[in-house]
């Protein structure tokens, strides 16, 4: 009996280490594996594929941005389910772990649903494609690159439609697939599985889970597939095929030839995997011998697969190519058989594009980490994903790459109801000048920045700060603004401290009080209650009028009738009237408390700095002080004076006023909140917007009248 015992533990004892060992063989099979399904409502395993998926709800919680995958798209896909970003503008991203200097294959699934919608994919910030869809069907886009850290971005930038995603999948790859594109990303444009009329193979046949296609066909249409039950040949190359793939080949008695049309216009360089298996047992080394051409151009003479004593053998071959790319094979003189190829692989190579300056990218992004304690469903915060700098800048960020990496130079989170303390890591960021956290909620005591600090402008006003300014910030080398005031909880600071520099500062006074929500709220529906009217009354007056003849007086005494649903011009310059414009001289102290002593830069030119500021009415206004290195003297300054005050034009920015005192010569504008024509079309990626053709052609046809 107790013999009995011990040989049924001896047996369980056995079982469980067979299993141990299974469960170990698997692990080590997929590690480095990341496989996300978009909206799935839990973790679940592939029943073909045998992976695991993992929900991306840890990347984006938010349900109601989850759609079903409409039945016609359900393809093989494991996952029905699509995540939509419904966006304005900008690029959403899924942040994955990687190795350092691994070399990695990215796979993301799209299942269109729409005719012609189109939207860019990266990887990190160099563009693996537009994934443009002219049919329903599901599109993959692939691309292989090395880690350069610890994570890589994969990101989704907005085009025509809003962008979205079912399936990403991260594998490790064979270090020879970068042979000879060391600091590239590879995009995927085909792989083929030749002579098989079976569905696509991939993990756990191949161990790196590359998708086989398979492709039946080639150039001439002759060519006879051959198959092989191959189960004993020893794999050697990292870069192989499984098996399953190799065991199927196209040949033909004098050619073979794979077009692929299509490829985009632009050149590139292309890397091109041929991947060979002697199927036919009877050949013998010098047997099959053939040439091998990539569009016309010879790249391998005399290939021979059995050459190195294997059966089986690759070579990779690289081409400048654009719009098309052939793939010949041809039987060489004194060959007794034709070519034959088992499978290949066309990888188009795209320059590895540098990211954000490291320090400053960790420590931005230790700064929203920090920021989300707080400020969970913060809309500003949620739009920051990916790189701060690159493809499509951070809301509320500006960055400088004159130095070949970008830095982070200005970060303005003003007007965001943020909470909580401001985070210790903004103070880190060296290269930072302009930092703006006014009209928040941020508590607490303000943490020091180090003496190597570049800071220039530092606004903390209308905040619920707590204690005193550190001396720190004072003693900043390159401080030149520093706003304070409106925070009730702060301790009064000793001026005396800052009258000794020469920094431009509020003494952290409260010019007046923090409006509460209540107050933007009745002064809100007071002001769009009025537009509302005037709207309403403008829209009656031009209905009552618009049949009506009106005359405009130039000179010379014509007269031209008010028409409608028609663009005319004027016939000359002469035509534009020009009447006497009340231009108000201002004196320096007003200029000084209008902009708050010069508190907000727009921007600076050939006269000088232009100023953000405030009249007593209300009214935002420009303000254009002369700089003393200016190259446009008084001269010029009488002449911009006089032309405007003389005259007022719809298609010219009005002059309101000047000043000239105490040597100082001003120019006081309207401001104008949407900024100018070459930052639509041209400035930062967040300024720009697109122009519809009606407002393309209103300006076209504005700036000349107001030049002429």
């Amino acid at each position: 009996m107790e013999l009995q015992v011990i040989r049924i533990f001896r047996l369980v004892v056995a079982c469980v280490l067979c299993l141990c060992i299974f469960i170990r063989s698997a692990s080590s099979a997929t590690k480095g594996f990341e496989s996300i399904a978009c909206c799935a409502d839990s973790n679940y395993t592939d029943p073909k594929t045998t992976l695991t998926y993992t929900t991306d709800h840890i990347w984006f919680s938010d349900k109601r941005s989850c759609r079903p995958i409409p039945e016609i798209l359900f393809s093989h896909r494991s996952n029905k389910n699509v995540r939509i970003f419904e966006i304005d503008e900008g690029k959403r991203c899924y942040t994955l772990p990687t190795i350092k200097d691994q070399v990695y294959l990215i796979r993301g699934v799209f299942p269109f649903d729409s005719l012609n919608s189109s939207f860019y994919v990266y990887i990190g910030v160099t563009e693996l494609g537009e994934l443009r869809s002219s049919r329903l069907e599901d599109l993959e886009i692939e691309g292989v690159f090395r880690a350069t850290k610890d994570y890589i971005d994969f990101c989704l930038l907005k085009e025509d439609v809003n962008p979205f995603i079912s399936q990403i999948e991260l594998r490790p790859l064979p270090e020879e697939y970068l042979h000879g594109f060391a600091t590239s990303v590879l995009k995927l444009i085909s792989r083929n599985n030749l002579g098989d009329i079976n569905d696509d193979i991939r993990f756990p046949d191949d161990r790196n889970d590359r998708i086989w296609k398979r492709k039946a066909t080639s150039t001439p249409s002759s060519a006879l597939p051959l198959s092989f039950n191959v189960s004993n040949v020893d794999l050697k190359d990292s870069v192989a095929p499984p098996l399953q793939v190799l065991q199927t080949a196209l040949t033909h008695p004098e050619r073979l030839e794979f077009v692929h049309d299509g490829l985009e216009t632009d050149d590139y360089e292309y890397s091109v995997f041929l991947h060979f298996l002697e199927l036919n047992g009877t050949v013998r080394a010098g047997q099959r011998v053939f040439d091998i051409y990539l569009n016309n151009e010879i790249k391998k003479e005399k290939f021979d697969v059995l050459a190195g004593g294997s059966k089986n053998s690759y070579t990779a071959l690289n081409i400048s190519a654009n719009g098309s790319l052939n793939i010949t094979l041809v039987k060489a003189s004194g060959s007794e058989f034709g070519p034959l190829l088992n499978a290949y692989e066309i990888l188009q190579a795209r320059s590895w594009i540098e990211e954000t300056n490291q320090k400053d990218l960790e420590l931005i992004q230790k700064t929203r980490e920090e920021l989300l304690l707080h400020n969970q469903e913060n809309e500003a915060l949620e739009s920051w994903s990916g790189d701060p700098c690159m493809i499509f800048p951070w809301k509320g960020i500006t960055c400088d790459d004159s130095t070949g990496s970008s830095i982070i130079t200005m970060l303005d989170l003003s007007s965001n109801n943020l909470k909580g303390a401001i985070p210790y890591f903004v103070t880190k960021m060296t290269n930072l000048q302009i930092l703006n956290l006014s009209h928040n909620q941020f508590d607490s005591l303000f943490p020091s920045f180090p003496p190597s600090s570049l800071l220039i402008s530092l606004d903390l006003s209308y905040n619920d700060l707590d204690g005193r300014l550190p001396e720190s910030i004072i003693s900043l080398p390159h401080l030149k603004s520093l706003y304070f005031g409106c925070n009730p909880y702060m301790k009064d600071e000793d001026t005396t401290k800052l009258n000794s520099s020469l920094i431009n500062t509020d003494y952290g006074r409260c010019k007046g009080k923090k409006p509460k929500f209540g107050q933007v709220f009745v002064i809100g529906a007071i002001t769009s209650g009025s537009l509302l009217i005037t709207l309403a009354v403008g829209i009656l007056f031009f209905c009552r009028y618009r049949h009506k003849s009106i005359t405009l007086e130039g000179f010379g005494g014509k007269t031209y009738p008010m028409a409608t649903n028609i663009i005319f011009s004027l016939p000359s310059k002469d035509d534009f009237f020009i009447k006497s414009v009340s231009v108000k001289p201002f004196t320096l102290e007003y200029i000084e408390q209008a902009t708050e002593q010069y508190k907000t830069l727009i921007c600076e030119g050939g006269f000088g700095s232009v100023y953000r500021g405030t009249l007593d009415d209300g009214q935002e206004v420009a303000v254009k002080v002369r700089s003393s290195t200016s190259t446009q003297g008084t001269k010029e300054f009488d002449n911009e004076l006089n032309l405007l005050s003389a005259i007022q034009h719809e298609n010219l920015v009005p002059l309101l006023g000047y000043c000239n005192e105490y040597d100082q010569q001003i120019l006081v504008y309207p401001f104008m909140s949407n900024g100018s024509l070459l930052d639509r079309l041209y400035g930062e990626a967040s300024k720009r917007k697109i122009l519809d053709w009606p407002t393309r052609l209103s300006i076209a046809l504005g700036a000349p009248r107001g030049l002429a």
